[in-house]
């Protein structure tokens, strides 16, 4: 049993699933137009790991793993990046559709798109504590 006075029970987050319904077209969307390092495919099943800082995206169509629904997430993992507005520009240039204007927080930056599946994605700058 683990002592959580002294040590959290979790550490962290190993990764997010973000499911697909058209995997190739989610693979060059993350490997290609956002640049994220393909980590790992798992083996010849649709799904493979993207690293994104110290997040682990794993794209998979959930379909092929035990049958599951394909429903894209409508709350944004949100993505660090140093300048929202240089961030938007470049995704922009691609294609890439933004919904809405960015936003100010009072704290952050941040600007929503989709991804080929429809998962709602966020370009994130913190600039205040």
């Amino acid at each position: 049993m683990t002592d959580t006075a002294t040590k959290p029970l979790v550490t962290g987050v190993d990764f997010v699933c973000l499911p697909t319904n058209d995997f190739d077209a989610s693979v060059a969307f993350y490997g290609d137009v956002l640049g994220l390092p393909k980590v790992k495919q798992w083996g010849s099943h649709p799904g493979m790991e993207f690293q994104a800082g110290n997040l682990t995206l794993a794209i998979m169509d959930p379909t092929f793993f035990g049958g599951q629904e394909f429903k894209p997430h409508s709350l944004p993992v949100a993505l660090q990046v140093d300048d929202v507005a240089a961030a938007r520009e470049t995704l922009g240039a691609q294609g890439v559709e933004f919904h809405g204007d960015t936003i100010d927080s009072g704290v952050c930056h941040q600007a929503f798109f989709s991804d080929p599946a429809g998962n709602t994605i966020g370009l994130h700058h913190r600039y205040a504590s």
